[in-house]
């Protein structure tokens, strides 16, 4: 793949079952980041166009398939899982190394990442909690892990749209 290519997103519900709502919001932020990656070649991709920031958009992309498995499979499932760009010396190889992999790589880890928590949240309560919290954390239920995530994927859709413009002037994503 020489870039992602251009499509339609899908709109999150306008009303609706929570659960139903928690699920199109994720599903279009989800679509919303990598939408904002869509037309750009690997290298402008890889770009950090700010001087202080190891950000790029791609290095956003793995990002985010971190905390798909994070939350979802670890936290939530409490799966042992390998993090895709984690090392135990080197908890931001996402954001450094981004030549690791190639751009079919990192889409196809996404894929599977977003696949995989849907897949182990489905059936299951929202009030359902953790099964592995984690190191000094408080159990979370099932609707937290939604709105974190949705969140946090909120904030770097926000980051991306500054990438975006700083590489190739584009708005509006």
């Amino acid at each position: 793949m020489d870039e992602i290519p251009n499509f339609e997103r899908p709109k999150p519900l306008l009303s609706g079952g929570e659960r139903e709502q928690l699920e199109s919001w994720l599903a279009f932020y989800r679509a919303t980041l990598i939408k904002k990656c869509s037309g750009l070649s690997f290298g402008e991709l890889c770009q950090r166009p700010v001087e202080s920031s190891t950000m790029s958009l791609l290095g956003m992309v793995r990002h985010m398939t971190f905390v798909e498995q994070v939350w979802f499979d670890v936290r939530f499932a409490g799966n042992d899982v390998v993090e895709y760009y984690k090392r135990p010396n080197d908890r931001e190889v996402e954001w450094t190394e981004l030549d690791s992999t190639t751009l079919d790589e990192v889409v196809a880890n996404f894929n599977r990442a977003c696949e995989t928590s849907d897949g182990l949240a489905r059936g299951h309560e929202l009030e359902e909690f953790v099964k592995q919290p984690g190191a000094g954390r408080e159990p979370v239920d099932l609707r937290w892990i939604y709105l974190h995530v949705i969140e946090e994927y909120a904030r770097h859709c926000g980051h991306a749209d500054i990438l975006r413009e700083l590489v190739d002037g584009t708005t509006g994503y």
